[in-house]
């Protein structure tokens, strides 16, 4: 792991990985091949013609990833321990997934996990890395999966929140569980209160605002703006 990332010794966080830049220069890789699959894997319409909007779909995509990146570090609550209530970063990424469906959903949100491991990026281990950023973030794509539903951007946002959610619960039970016991906690109530207190405090702030009858209207044309 040392070509890729290099050990920091820390008395008061304990060990961890920093990346080196071969690691960056990877993980920014993986990112833009994942964003340009999305864009090619788009599917179908309904009369069977093959959709024609890579172009499209890459510049929203980029628009959303860049939205939701500079959102996220607009905090509304810090969180000791890592984690944040943000300024509705997650929804932009949701947003993807409800315009084009699970595949180009996935794939943003995907490379959007990889955009955060390389701005902020906090590694103890391989499967902690991929839990809280690739799988974490990732799961935000699952909102595609109401893209045809009626209410499907305020169903597929519970979806992708929830699957954030499950992710972080399982790193915070699993990989930070230690902390428990400050708060006379187990380890998986624990990562239920804490990772749930600012996922759902976010989440409830964004379907609030996305349930207002203007917002909700602007999204519309902005789905129309998308081709979608």
């Amino acid at each position: 792991m040392s070509f890729f990332a290099k050990e920091i010794m820390d008395e008061e966080w304990g060990n961890y990985f920093e990346l080196t830049g071969a690691g960056y220069g990877i993980l920014i890789a993986c990112m833009v091949a994942l964003l340009l699959a999305a864009c090619f894997l788009s599917g179908k319409t309904k009369e069977g013609k093959k959709i024609k909007l890579g172009t499209k779909q890459l510049v929203f995509s980029s628009m959303a990833m860049a939205l939701a990146m500079v959102t996220s570090m607009i905090k509304l609550v810090d969180m000791p321990m890592g984690g944040s209530v943000t300024l509705f970063s997650m929804f932009f990424i949701c947003l993807i997934g409800y315009w084009y469906g699970l595949k180009g959903g996935l794939m943003t949100a995907v490379a959007y996990g990889f955009l955060q491991l390389i701005v902020d990026p906090y590694i103890i281990s391989i499967p902690q890395m991929l839990t809280d950023y690739i799988f974490a973030f990732g799961a935000l794509g699952l909102s595609g999966i109401f893209s045809k539903s009626r209410y499907g951007l305020l169903k597929g946002y519970v979806a992708g929140v929830l699957g954030r959610y499950f992710f972080t619960f399982l790193s915070g039970m699993i990989f930070f569980g230690s902390y428990a016991s400050s708060y006379n906690m187990t380890a998986p109530v624990y990562s239920l209160v804490y990772n749930g207190s600012y996922i759902g405090l976010e989440a409830l702030f964004t379907l609030m605002l996305a349930a207002l009858p203007p917002v909700s209207r602007g999204l519309d044309r902005v789905r129309e703006m998308a081709g979608v």
